[in-house]
């Protein structure tokens, strides 16, 4: 059965392959342009950083360098019920180094859209067993962001040999650029 998380929320993950489900729907833009939204992995060691270049996972860099994490490609409508993004993890091929896996959704052009996630609604991270299709947690983010045009859904992380993984629903105003600032 499923865990519903709340943010701040952190729950073990006891399995060493898992997807990730991101979703979201958006209100009908009064911009007059359509929106794309973009999932971001941060692949990082213990000083919080990115271990390379390559390990900032995204539509252009679909696989980190050690095959643990796998991007299956750009939604750029998010039209549809279900999961918008998946990203494919596999811990057991983590690089020794890992630490730390960030999952950030980002507006695409979102200043010269006007766009922000105050225009997007039912965003939710999910973690499930893509053998079985099993749920293992969720957490829907209910925060009102009306600048913010970057926000991080949670991020799973090492301590000692268990991975975890943290709702953290934090935003940025500054888009993409504010984390790879943040991470790199």
């Amino acid at each position: 059965m499923a865990i519903n998380l709340q943010k701040g929320q952190r729950q073990a993950i006891n399995a060493p392959k898992f997807t990730i489900g991101l979703g979201w729907d958006v209100n009908s833009s009064s911009t007059g342009t359509s929106f794309d939204l973009d999932a971001s992995i941060f692949v990082m060691g213990e000083n919080k950083k990115i271990l390379s270049d390559q390990h900032f996972v995204f539509y252009n860099n679909l696989v980190s360098p050690d095959g643990s994490v796998e991007h299956t490609g750009d939604n750029l409508t998010g039209e549809g019920g279900g999961d918008d993004e998946q990203i494919k993890i596999d811990l057991s091929k983590a690089d020794s180094k890992v630490t730390e896996i960030c999952v950030v959704v980002t507006i695409h052009d979102a200043e010269a859209r006007r766009q922000n996630f105050g225009q997007v609604r039912n965003s939710y991270v999910r973690i499930f067993d893509p053998a079985t299709n099993e749920v293992i947690l969720k957490y829907e983010l209910e925060e009102d962001f009306s600048i913010e045009t970057a926000v991080e859904f949670g991020r799973i992380y090492k301590r000692g040999d268990e991975w975890k993984f943290e709702a953290v629903g934090v935003g940025m105003k500054g888009g993409l650029q504010d984390y790879l600032n943040k991470y790199n």
